[in-house]
């Protein structure tokens, strides 16, 4: 059994067109190794399933929460399809196994990986769309995405970890939450930089990123699992 058969035997899909699958796996950096493949890359298959996966989440929001103001809806949207989740589903599907990368991509850094396993995973949307109708791409998104939904808002993990905790600290202990970098490694091009969030003189937690912002939402982020609040 080859990856194609393997994967459409795990989400539970035939294809038609095999090829959209082909190409829905393909990576750019396979073409330039691989030029007579036959199928083009997928980027044009994740623009589409981009759109799907939007359309389909939104739509779902729209009906589930009809007590939500716009602002929350987006968050919440927005909280569901970041790439960080859509490369787990992704790797959840064993869709790791299944890409087509150069050699040189396969190597890359684990950041690296998880954004081109969420671009496959919108593009196998695409496919899914264009192979079988909406109705079919509908049931996959459902299946794989909006399950995750009740656990996001039930923890508050559409939320922006910073907003969350500042009003928390603020309530709680009187004071705004303050962040400072306190080391960064690694080369100019692939830098990761580590801050602490503390409240007043108070360590509360740490967290590491590919940029100052990110490691203080992940810092944020532990300081909410370590207190609870």
């Amino acid at each position: 059994m080859n990856h194609f058969e393997k994967i459409q035997q795990t989400i539970g899909i035939q294809f038609t067109n095999l090829d959209l699958l082909k190409e829905a796996l393909t990576h750019r950096s396979y073409l330039n190794e691989n030029p007579k493949w036959g199928v083009p890359h997928n980027e044009r298959l994740e623009f589409l399933g981009d759109a799907v996966l939007e359309l389909v989440v939104t739509e779902y929001l729209f009906h589930t929460y009809p007590q939500s103001p716009e602002g929350e809806l987006t968050s919440i949207r927005a909280a569901l399809v970041n790439y960080q989740i859509l490369a787990r589903i992704a790797d959840s599907i064993k869709m790791h196994s299944s890409i087509l990368l150069s050699r040189g991509e396969a190597k890359d850094t684990a950041r690296a990986k998880e954004v081109i396993l969420a671009n496959a995973f919108e593009s196998l949307i695409g496919a899914i769309y264009l192979d079988q109708g909406y109705a079919a791409a509908a049931k996959f998104i459902t299946d794989q995405v909006l399950s995750h939904s009740a656990d996001i808002v039930a923890n508050n993990l559409h939320k922006d970890p910073k907003s969350h905790l500042q009003e928390i600290v603020q309530e709680k202990h009187k004071v705004t939450p303050r962040y400072v970098v306190l080391g960064e490694e690694g080369p100019d091009h692939n830098k990761i930089f580590e801050i602490g969030v503390y409240f007043g003189e108070t360590f509360a937690a740490r967290g590491k990123g590919f940029s100052k912002q990110e490691a203080e939402i992940e810092s944020a982020k532990n300081a909410l699992k370590k207190f609870e609040v």
